[in-house]
């Protein structure tokens, strides 16, 4: 009868315990865990369960590692919060599928990504064919964000374009401005025309169909 019941308050004790790691982690999707997330949350499942079972082991000493666990990933978002580059590092970036209705097959390559995956979760999500895409972007997540072609009132495909992350944090993203065959003097001198002067000061610049979208660093 003791070892029932040790076994149920520690399975209560555990299971407060993990609640609070979680909250005190931040609210996030499962299917949008990093790779640091789901690490972490496999290494306290296991903790939890080992403890509960071996119950001759002290609780203090399973529950110490879940603590610094614990620390450990949320001192790594802060720094994800403040390091655009630590971000990518870590959950990697997003890749364009398919862009403007063309499959970017090297962008597949890349990401060992093949047409089976593709597919399943373009029925995932009811599009029926490749045809109807016009842009597909494989999220660090591993979870695919489709905007489907739009039709003019005739009937004929009408050309969108997606947003473009041209600043982050304050830091300029070289590569999108490749992809829309525009530099960092153009980028740069297209603000100061718009009275933004310091691009360390902009926590967020998009680009999209022509126009500029563009967002302030909040003041510390």
């Amino acid at each position: 009868m003791d070892i029932f019941l040790t076994i149920a308050v520690r399975t209560i004790l555990f299971y407060a315990l993990i609640l609070l790691i979680f909250r005190v982690m931040g609210k996030r999707e499962i299917g949008e865990l990093s790779i640091l997330d789901l690490v972490v949350f496999i290494m306290i499942g296991e903790l939890a369960v080992a403890s509960i079972i071996e119950i001759t082991k002290p609780w203090i000493y399973t529950a110490l590692p879940m603590i610094f666990l614990m620390i450990i990933q949320y001192t790594l978002a802060v720094v994800s919060l403040k390091s655009k580059r630590f971000r990518d590092l870590v959950d990697g970036k997003p890749t364009i599928i398919i862009n403007k209705g063309k499959i970017d097959e090297n962008a597949m390559r890349k990401q060992r990504y093949n047409f089976d995956d593709l597919l399943t979760q373009l029925r995932e999500k009811d599009i029926r064919s490749i045809a109807d895409v016009e842009f597909a972007i494989l999220e660090s997540s591993g979870s695919l964000s489709v905007i489907e072609k739009m039709n003019n009132p005739n009937g004929e495909p009408k050309e969108g374009d997606i947003t473009i992350p041209l600043i982050i944090d304050g830091a300029i993203e070289e590569e999108n401005l490749l992809r829309i065959n525009k530099t960092n003097f153009w980028l740069r001198q297209e603000l100061k025309k718009l009275g933004y002067r310091d691009v360390k000061k902009i926590s967020f610049c998009s680009y999209e169909n022509g126009k500029f979208f563009v967002d302030i660093m909040d003041e510390q």
